[in-house]
């Protein structure tokens, strides 16, 4: 059994919840429906916390682009081509900050809500500046393996069969983030122990994905339809739609990662007690429960 964590952490993983205040995730094994539905539970159990997070760190990035796109403009005399090229390269790299900032922030809130617990921006911003050096690195080899397999997809002319090669590795991966914060792991130890806890169970993981992915690619087309009515009522000026663009782009992406991030925390819950009955109470001397 891993060493239960400190209850005065940022997480609380690893001890019995407090009495009477139940998280949002059952504490026990879950089946393939519950953990596409429980991560909106967790959303729901901390919703203000989450919008703050996920808005101001929207906000932030879509400043930046507006800025670097701006400067771009001036220093080409206005050219199309310039401001097109350096909000669609800005937009990427925001995004990728993005994900990373609201992975490393809003882990720890989900964590947390799931032992009946709060933790709040300030503490939430915290645990990602403790973590940071494995989050990040967790998430340039994400990136990396990516597009990796896209570009072998690519090359060998096989596209259709890069979505499920790449749900498979991610499957392999999926819960990392949840390992780093709630057993404090270093980058190495925490993708070897969320190898331990993601054995036998790829397959249903990458279904999960693939599901997922599905369900966000299917959120696109409303915010497509939301784009150009806007720009219906305010004209086609360039700016205008960059803006907006950008803006839902960012939006999008946003809320993609904190379902995804409650995603893994719901999972690494399930891994824990299908492997090692995490959900099963023994009492110890002092007459008090402990979850293993």
């Amino acid at each position: 059994m891993l060493p239960a964590v400190d209850p005065a952490g940022v997480t609380g993983a690893g001890v019995q919840p407090a009495p009477g205040s139940p998280g949002p995730v059952p504490l026990r094994p879950l089946t393939f429906r519950e953990l596409l539905d429980v991560p909106f539970a967790l959303i729901q159990s901390r919703l203000a916390v989450l919008a703050i997070l996920g808005g101001v760190t929207v906000a932030v990035a879509e400043i930046v682009v507006v800025v670097l796109t701006a400067s771009a403009a001036g220093l080409s005399d206005g050219s199309d081509d310039a401001i097109g090229w350096t909000a669609v390269l800005t937009t990427l790299a925001c995004a990728w900050l993005v994900r990373a900032v609201l992975r490393g922030t809003v882990v720890p809130v989900a964590l947390a809500a799931v032992f009946g617990r709060v933790v709040g921006v300030r503490a939430a911003l915290t645990g990602l500046l403790t973590h940071a050096g494995p989050v990040l690195l967790a998430h340039l080899v994400f990136t990396l393996v990516g597009v990796g397999v896209l570009a072998l997809g690519i090359l060998l002319v096989t596209l259709p069969f890069v979505p499920v090669l790449l749900a498979y590795l991610r499957a392999t991966r999926f819960p990392l983030p949840a390992v780093l914060y709630a057993e404090s792991a270093g980058y190495r130890q925490g993708v070897a122990r969320t190898k331990v806890l993601t054995s036998g169970s790829q397959w249903r993981l990458t279904g999960l994905w693939l599901v997922q992915r599905t369900l966000f690619a299917v959120l696109v087309l409303p915010l497509i339809g939301l784009t150009t009515y806007l720009t219906d009522i305010s004209g086609t000026r360039m700016w205008t739609l960059l803006v907006l663009t950008t803006t839902l782009s960012l939006v999008l992406i946003a809320f993609a990662e904190i379902v995804e991030s409650c995603s893994r925390v719901t999972q690494y819950v399930d891994a824990r007690c299908r492997r090692e009955g995490m959900d099963i109470r023994v009492p110890d001397p002092a007459g008090e429960g402990r979850w293993r």
